[in-house]
């Protein structure tokens, strides 16, 4: 059953990080049901036997968040089987998950954005990518494999067309003040690969032409942080897609509009996302416009 629904994923398209999670995991799940319960059947398996396989969790010292996120794999694999018509009913609907304390995330404010994006200049390429990695981030709200992952062909005018999460497109509004920044890094890509080998379908490259690492992204981004000496606040492409949806809400987009611009695919998603914002309800909204178009006009009023 785990091979077929490894296919299943597959076929799905989720990523190779999705992928090899899931693997890990359900190899987890596998050797305890068979070295300490004795179950080598499916049907054999039931709600207690992975009430005890939560409990070895716990004793291991995973967080409570960690325990929740490995068991929605365990879950979905589960719910699988009953849609399938290989079990009646889902067993793991009724294993109770830890309670995850709410961290309020200390987003960014305007004037630390600006600080951020001026750290870098256009003096090389290298300067002129991050820059422009900085103010995407923040104007758009992407995620981080969705910045990696931007094609050269996605970039227009005045739109991006976004590749998300289950291969879901999506349009994002490119603003003036980030299409002036963007056309100074195009120049400086086409300056810096000229006679050069370079992979042209990734828009954002590393300095050998491939396409950015995860590493390389975080680095980026940490020393953006480090240059603006941001210092008790994660710094992180994640952050700034917070930063994306606090700004949108303050300028007076709707919950609607802002689950579709994030790329989620059910506005209660988004609902949980902003519960981790610091009163974000609470602050008076500005006029609409990009969060870029802004950073010049309004002082740090986060």
């Amino acid at each position: 059953m785990l091979r077929e629904y490894e296919y299943y994923c597959l076929a799905k398209r989720y990523t190779k990080k999705t992928m090899k999670n899931k693997a890990q995991e359900h190899k987890q799940l596998k050797k305890f049901l068979i070295e300490k319960r004795g179950i080598t059947e499916l049907e054999s398996i039931s709600t207690h036997d992975l009430k005890a396989y939560v409990r070895t969790k716990h004793k291991d010292g995973l967080q409570p968040q960690s325990i929740v996120s490995m068991f929605k794999m365990i879950k979905a694999f589960f719910s699988w089987c009953v849609k399938e018509g290989y079990l009646k009913e889902n067993i793991a609907s009724n294993v109770e998950m830890p309670k995850v304390p709410k961290k309020l995330l200390k987003g960014f404010t305007i004037k630390e954005v600006q600080n951020m994006i001026d750290a870098f200049t256009y003096k090389n390429y290298l300067e002129a990518r991050n820059k422009a990695i900085i103010a995407m981030l923040a104007d758009c709200g992407l995620r981080a494999i969705e910045i990696r992952r931007l094609e050269t062909r996605s970039v227009h005018e005045t739109s991006i067309l976004v590749n998300g999460k289950g291969n879901k497109e999506r349009m994002i509004f490119v603003s003036p003040a980030l299409k002036r920044i963007l056309i100074r890094y195009e120049r400086k890509r086409i300056e810096y690969f000229r006679g050069k080998y370079f992979n042209d379908n990734y828009y954002f490259l590393s300095y050998a032409g491939d396409m950015l690492s995860h590493v390389g992204l975080d680095n980026l981004v940490k020393k953006a942080g480090e240059r603006a000496g941001i210092k008790n606040k994660r710094v992180s492409p994640h952050t700034f897609r917070h930063f994306f949806a606090v700004q949108c809400i303050l300028n007076g987009i709707d919950i609607y509009t802002l689950s579709k611009l994030l790329g989620h695919s059910d506005v209660t998603t988004t609902q949980r996302y902003l519960q981790s914002l610091e009163d974000f309800e609470l602050i008076k909204k500005a006029m609409p416009s990009s969060p870029l178009m802004n950073l010049n006009k309004r002082g740090d009023k986060s």
